[in-house]
């Protein structure tokens, strides 16, 4: 038992009002007090019980700020979605400039289509949720951590060689050290659609990925900001191949690079996942917002391209949206 005496019972009861001011959900308390009251014994219950206990601890003993990402609302209405001819030359340019043509040669951005769709209130996660944050999800779950080993890393063909993603792989339920702060990387999207949704049961909240739609709104505003904080690259703004560590770094370590809406890390940093599936393949998703080894053109709002949803890679995160009515999977 948790509490093995009336004393110690009553000594957790104030914890309600603890919960309560730090966007804990009363159910959790509600449900840890009712798995231990005195003379209960722990039985089919028993390992449910020690999670939670263990999110319990973690809640204790955290800032307030570093539980769960603070959402911000964005506002109904339509939005400028997609780029046109003038805006994809200039992503083309920008990334030439630095000496790739990769963008160019596979025609990367000619598929974002100019267009003008109208979206109803929601609110998305003011930063991508953090290695710190998804551990507390991790505790009270014992879902898989993120890590990747050698021979699924080689299937993916990518450029980066195996101890990049040794980097950024937990080792018994720790995140690497160091990064507490930084994005989660190395998780399926089936891996943050399950955070969501659980995080959402705590807060008492619907909660999932971003649409690509939401995704987009929220970086450039309703008016089609090329970036998050204007139509002229500035690279001090974002973690980039330009200006950044080589790697992650904290969320919202440049307030320069916000957008509109005040949200942070819409342009390099990580990718993120959105729910939004790939034209003509549904085992993938779009990804959207650069990451910290990409070329200006791809961290444009309007930039995306797929992503199989089962893949782990060290430049993909998320973070997750409150849809305040019913959209669709693609809306």
């Amino acid at each position: 038992m948790l509490f093995s005496n009336y004393s110690a019972y009553s000594s957790f009861v104030p914890l309600r009002h603890y919960f309560r001011t730090r966007m804990v959900s009363y159910d959790l308390y509600a449900h840890i007090l009712r798995a231990n009251m005195p003379g209960t014994e722990l039985k089919s219950n028993h390992a449910e019980s020690l999670r939670l206990y263990r999110l319990l601890i973690l809640t204790l003993l955290l800032p307030s700020a570093q539980l769960f990402a603070d959402q911000i609302t964005i506002p109904a209405g339509p939005f400028i979605m997609g780029s046109d001819r003038a805006e994809r030359e200039l992503g083309y340019q920008l990334d030439e400039a630095r000496g790739s043509h990769f963008a160019r040669q596979y025609r990367w951005f000619e598929n974002e289509t100019r267009r003008t769709p109208t979206l109803p209130t929601y609110r998305i996660d003011r930063t991508p949720v953090t290695q710190s944050q998804y551990q507390k999800f991790i505790m009270a779950t014992n879902h898989p951590q993120p890590g990747v080993d050698a021979k699924t890393w080689a299937s993916y063909r990518l450029i980066y060689p195996y101890r990049t993603a040794l980097r950024y792989s937990w080792q018994h339920g720790q995140p690497p050290a160091g990064r507490q702060l930084h994005p989660v990387v190395l998780v399926t999207a089936a891996d943050a659609e399950t955070y969501c949704a659980w995080r959402g049961s705590i807060e008492g909240k619907q909660l999932q990925l971003p649409s690509e739609a939401e995704w987009e709104k929220a970086a450039r505003g309703a008016l089609g900001r090329i970036f998050p904080w204007g139509d002229q690259f500035d690279p001090k703004r974002l973690n980039s191949e330009d200006d950044g560590p080589g790697g992650t770094e904290p969320v919202a370590n440049r307030p320069g690079g916000i957008s509109p809406y005040g949200v942070a890390d819409m342009a390099g940093q990580v990718f993120e996942w959105t729910r939004t599936l790939c034209p003509g393949d549904q085992s993938k998703r779009i990804v959207k917002g650069g990451s910290w080894d990409d070329y200006p053109g791809v961290t444009r709002a309007a930039a995306h391209h797929c992503r199989p949803a089962i893949l782990k890679h060290v430049l993909i995160g998320f973070r997750c949206v409150e849809a305040l009515s019913r959209p669709s999977m693609n809306q």
